[in-house]
């Protein structure tokens, strides 16, 4: 068996040879005529070729997609060797599509696809075939795959996918600056005739630019195109199958094209002849007008440096840049003044900051402007001639002396008289005035170099005409020294003497001070009272250095025989005129240590008025601190009896509270009577609710008669007795805790002087008097004090 139909037949042979096999036994061939297999040979004869036989054979079959047809489009035949044509073989088709798409006839061994089909959506199918012996149902032959394959047809037009698309180019390009590239796609098969075969061409965009037709590259094909002039294009590209001959399909995108900026333009001042008019109370530092060059490109391309190109505006006035306005802002350098110059002339040149070389034959990216600037006329305030004032005035001169003047004038043309104030707000005002017409300034009392040396002053002046321009100007007045204060003794501290001192010997060097200032009182000289006596322990030698010396006149001092001296001491400064001064120095005499060291002198001097030896002293210092130990603990043993001597730690709600009274002897026992306790319903009737808290009162506020013990028992049944006081216990709100139970117990008749409890016994006044203690000295009068204090205490 085998498949007639190979790829090199028509379906015409194949069914001419299907004839010829089916009917060639039964016919007469008059001549023999030698078949493909065989060979004539010289004598006539023909030599027949075997070969295997090949009974199932499979190749591929197409057939054409979009088929629109009222019938199913054949695709082929199947046919096998063992088929004689009396359909005893049965033809099976399986696979892709197979039945649904693809039928077959079981005795024929045609195909036909029954549906139209798209190549794009699948291209070929995998079938495979079977030949059966209809009657047995057994394989005349082994199943075999063959494959049919969709033949494309030019039904899908070229697309963009990822269109519209948007590109740039610098403007100014040349031709052929590459812009962009664009690609179209068709689903068709492009192995197969030029169905994907694409061209491309452009529909709208000329004569800017143009698009290669095979690679889709779009360029410029126009010199010199201006963003300024126009910045947008738009472009479409056409991308059309088979080649671009006539029947192909097609299909369109668009290209945005946006031309980018380059520096192709100079900057440009609007016009040539600017004028500004400046105040000329304009501030220093501030802008004072604005300029601007125009320049039609963009971003960098725009930015532009001005400046001042002559002198005469340069010196006064300076330019800068706004960034986001790309303005030149004219600012103030120094201050107008309209008296002195009344219009300036400005050169200004704007330039721009990114050149590009290629259009260096345009010219000079730059322009230039002349701007005249008129100064305005406005009243200022007086100027001062100078900027601060340095004055100064002798100390302790008369009020009303001069001190100096200030002068202002008006700046203005007109020349307005002006006139002169001190700031009122300062404390010099209470030691200066100053004349409003002429500035004259004069003190208004005596001034004291000593208390204030520098008086820091403000001056105002002010027009007649207008009052409120005011200018201030500081002024300092230096107070001068005169020779007014006399020296005195730089010593603060006492001199000491010691014992052991010789004859000769200097004690010590004194200095002095002078308050006033150095000129005055760099020089001092020392000298004892010529109107005393000679001292005959100390005298003085003046070291002509602004010291002087204390020299000892006589062997050993004693403190004991003599602690203190004084010394009178004249001190004259070397001022004009001369000032002198008396300053008496106290000297100690004290005992010394070798080599002149000072033991202590004041614990000594101390110890010898009050007349007592060191000894005396430690053991009254001893007994101050036992006594002092003694009033604490007496104190803390006070506070100790305060606390509640039984606290039941077992159960909280109630607590007893018990007051002991001593006597009794064995009766004591009887102290506890807990019979009361024995009953607690009735002790319940009359006790507070705990969750509310009373009312506090005072102790006072209750009736109460004090009585001797030994008197209440007799009178008094003992049982009544404490339920007299449970009653008053109960209705006292005040003491805590708010539920309590107080017991009052009994001690007997058993002692014959009764309670000696302290409560209801007035303490008595101590008998003991420590005034005695006066008498010692009054050192020991603090110590009589703390007694008493003490037994105060002990007493309340």
């Amino acid at each position: 068996m085998r498949i007639p139909t190979t790829s090199c037949l028509c379906p015409f042979l194949v069914c001419l040879c299907f004839i010829q096999r089916c009917s060639g036994a039964g016919h007469h061939v008059p001549t023999k005529v030698p078949s493909k297999n065989q060979t004539k040979l010289a004598n006539g004869e023909t030599e027949v070729h075997h070969r295997p036989k090949r009974g199932w054979i499979w190749n591929q079959f197409f057939v054409l997609e979009e088929h629109i047809g009222p019938d199913a489009q054949y695709v082929g035949k199947l046919h096998s060797n063992s088929d004689k044509g009396d359909g005893s073989v049965r033809y099976i088709l399986s696979g892709e599509g197979a039945g649904s798409i693809f039928i077959i006839d079981e005795v024929t061994g045609d195909i036909h696809a029954t549906k139209s089909l798209d190549r794009e959506r699948k291209a070929h199918y995998v079938l495979h075939a079977q030949a059966l012996d209809r009657n047995t149902q057994e394989a005349l032959e082994p199943m075999s795959e063959f494959i049919i394959k969709v033949q494309d047809i030019n039904d899908n037009a070229p697309q963009f996918p990822d269109g519209p698309f948007v590109a740039t180019v610098p403007e100014m390009s040349e031709v052929g600056t590459s812009v962009l590239q664009v690609t179209a796609t068709d689903a068709d098969d492009p192995t197969y005739g030029n169905s994907a075969r694409i061209v491309y061409s452009i529909l709208q965009g000329q004569p800017y630019f143009s698009v290669d037709p095979k690679t889709g590259i779009i360029r410029t094909a126009l010199a010199d195109m201006d963003r300024e002039a126009r910045e947008h294009y738009t472009v479409v590209i056409q991308a059309k199958d088979m080649a671009g001959q006539v029947g192909g399909l097609s299909g369109s995108t668009t290209i945005n094209v946006t031309l980018t900026d380059v520096n192709d333009n100079p900057p440009k001042f609007p016009q040539k002849n600017y004028q500004l008019y400046v105040p000329e109370s304009a501030q220093v530092g501030k802008p004072v007008g604005k300029i601007k060059a125009n320049d039609d490109d963009l971003g960098v391309n725009a930015d532009i440096k001005y400046s001042i190109i002559n002198s005469e505006g340069a010196n006064m006035f300076s330019i800068s840049t706004d960034r986001d306005t790309k303005e030149g802002i004219i600012s103030l350098k120094k201050p107008l003044n309209y008296e002195r110059k009344k219009t300036y002339t400005l050169h200004i040149e704007g330039m721009n900051m990114h050149v590009d070389p290629r259009f260096s034959y345009l010219g000079a990216f730059k322009d230039t402007a002349t701007l005249k600037i008129t100064v305005g006329d406005v009243d200022e305030a007086p100027v001062f001639s100078m900027d601060y004032y340095i004055l100064d005035v002798y100390e302790n001169s008369k009020s009303g002396t001069e001190v100096g003047s200030v002068t202002a004038r008006d700046p203005d043309s007109r020349s307005s008289p002006v006139r002169y104030y001190l700031d009122s707000k300062e404390d010099g005002v209470r030691y200066f005035r100053i004349d409003e017409s002429s500035g004259i300034i004069r003190t208004t009392q005596p001034l004291d170099r000593e208390d204030i040396p520098w008086h820091n002053i403000t001056v105002m002046a002010s027009e007649v005409d207008n009052p409120s321009l005011l200018r201030h100007v500081p002024v300092t007045v230096q107070v001068l020294d005169m020779n007014d204060n006399p020296p005195e003794i730089a010593t603060e501290e006492e001199v000491i003497v010691c014992e052991s001192s010789r004859p000769g010997q200097v004690i010590q060097t004194v200095t002095a001070v002078d308050k006033d200032d150095f000129a005055n009182g760099q020089r001092f000289s020392f000298a004892l009272p010529s109107q005393l006596p000679v001292n005959p322990n100390f005298t003085l030698m003046d070291n002509e250095d602004s010291t002087a010396s204390i020299i000892a006149r006589r062997r050993r001092f004693n403190h004991l025989t003599q602690e203190l001296y004084e010394l009178p001491i004249v001190v004259w400064d070397g001022g004009e005129p001369s000032l002198s001064g008396t300053s008496t120095l106290t000297l100690r005499v004290c005992p010394c240590q070798r080599h002149g060291k000072i033991r202590i002198c004041q614990g000594e001097a101390f110890l010898s008025s009050a007349g007592l030896s060191t000894g005396a002293l430690i053991a009254i210092l001893l007994c101050i601190v036992i006594l002092l130990a003694i009033v604490v603990l007496f104190v803390t043993l006070k506070r100790s009896k305060k606390e509640p001597l039984i606290i039941a730690e077992e159960d909280i709600r109630e607590n007893v509270v018990t007051y002991d009274d001593e006597g009794g002897g064995e009766e004591d026992t009887e102290a506890f009577d807990i019979i009361a306790l024995r009953n607690p319903a009735a002790a319940e009737e009359l006790k507070f609710r705990r969750d509310i808290r009373p009312d506090a009162r005072n102790h006072c506020g209750m009736p109460h008669v004090r009585r001797s013990p030994s008197v209440e028992l007799d009178e008094v049944d003992v049982h009544e007795f404490i339920k007299q006081r449970l009653v008053e216990a109960d209705l006292d709100t005040s003491v805590p805790p708010y539920d309590s139970l107080q017991t009052y117990a009994y001690e007997g008749q058993g002692s014959s002087t009764g309670s000696i409890s302290p409560l209801d016994s007035a303490g008595a006044q101590s008998e003991q008097e420590y005034t005695y203690l006066e008498d010692w000295g009054p050192e020991f009068q603090k110590l009589a004090e703390l007694y008493e204090e003490a037994e105060s205490d002990v007493t309340t």
